[in-house]
């Protein structure tokens, strides 16, 4: 373990030195090993940014305060405690839906490699047309859309499923040029989590993306544990149990595998945040970054902390060029943010660029 952990920081220094040479610029799409070699000390090392985002400095004056031990405001590194979202926040979450439903569409309409029942073909053909227009769901369908995705992987070990999305995550994005899905990461936002992570916090993941895909994704960009990774979960069966309770049944390793079931065990977002922060980190956060109203949960829980001085960041989706973005959602969101006290992070102005130059909104 130790071998393998000097190996991934040789690794790291490497591909900051390319970084310093010039190897690697803005113009390009950063690769997934390009990602993990960014490295954020001090305040000056920000590269992503535009050199006045207010969102910018005012985290480095917050991270200058709680880590100054002559500050009434010190926290000690042990209870400085990160926690982010994923889709949106660190990553794409708009070209055009997420990573999972873009998946399963994948899985029941083109993967020649897996027979798709006929509904499972047919949910997906239907559901289609509103994801690639960007368009809401329909409740009941968004339902059924749900029940066939996760049965469609049901009896998968976990490696298998592992595979199978390291394998989507070679595929392009839609809408964006020059971009797979396992490179899509915000640049500015990497650099926080390098950041906070060299000032002593510890960052966690807390996202309602399902967990083995937060895994997937997470794992090799950024340097946290897979199991500060928190997310939406399915239940696990194995091969043998068949109606048996699983604290019942005894698992005979010679004839049995743990599988994937296609039961959902809630999604991780708005409250549940905050119960996965009481059952998974077992601290109050002083530091919250996220997107949307399923973040809300915990950007308020963080700021409901009375032991420290605390800051919640909610990323704007308000680029039309270099991103997706919706304007009206945007300054409703950005709205309601200064009304709850979240401090607003622009992807338009505060981003010096999103991916790297060479991504762009695909033209209609």
């Amino acid at each position: 373990m130790k071998t393998l952990f000097l190996k991934k920081k040789v690794i790291a220094a490497l591909m900051a030195g390319m970084f310093a040479f010039g190897t690697f610029t803005a113009a390009d799409a950063a690769s997934r090993e390009e990602l993990a070699a960014i490295n954020v000390q001090t305040a000056a090392d920000f590269q992503y940014w535009e050199k006045n985002a207010p969102s910018q400095k005012a985290l480095v004056k917050y991270v200058k305060d709680i880590t100054n031990p002559k500050s009434k405001n010190y926290i000690p590194p042990e209870d400085r405690i990160a926690t982010f979202d994923l889709d949106g926040t660190l990553y794409c979450e708009t070209a055009p839906y997420y990573f999972q439903e873009m998946m399963f569409l994948h899985r029941a309409l083109e993967d020649k490699d897996f027979a798709a029942t006929p509904e499972m073909k047919d949910i997906a053909s239907k559901v289609k047309p509103y994801i690639m227009n960007k368009e809401s769901i329909p409740k009941e369908l968004g339902t059924e859309f749900a029940k066939q995705m996760r049965k469609s992987y049901a009896g998968m070990t976990k490696e298998e499923y592992s595979d199978y999305v390291k394998k989507f995550m070679e595929t392009n994005e839609v809408g964006l040029t020059n971009l797979k899905r396992g490179e899509a990461y915000y640049l500015p936002m990497v650099e926080v989590v390098s950041y906070l992570q060299n000032n002593g916090f510890t960052v966690y993941m807390d996202s309602a993306c399902e967990r083995e895909i937060l895994r997937c994704l997470v794992d090799g960009v950024l340097d946290i544990p897979l199991d500060h990774m928190i997310g939406s979960n399915v239940a696990y069966v194995t091969t043998g149990m068949g109606s048996e309770a699983p604290d019942k049944h005894f698992y005979d390793r010679h004839k049995e595998k743990v599988v994937r079931s296609d039961v959902f065990l809630g999604e991780n977002g708005n409250c549940n945040k905050i119960f996965s922060i009481f059952t998974e980190i077992g601290k109050r956060p002083v530091l919250a970054f996220g997107n949307s109203m399923g973040d809300s949960g915990m950007l308020e829980f963080n700021l409901q902390n009375d032991k420290y001085r605390t800051m919640s960041f909610y990323v704007l989706c308000d680029d039309t060029e270099r991103e997706l973005g919706n304007l009206a959602k945007a300054a409703k969101q950005e709205k309601f943010a200064k009304e709850r006290g979240w401090t607003t992070i622009s992807m338009k102005k505060d981003f010096k660029t999103i991916y790297g130059d060479n991504v762009k909104r695909e033209a209609k």
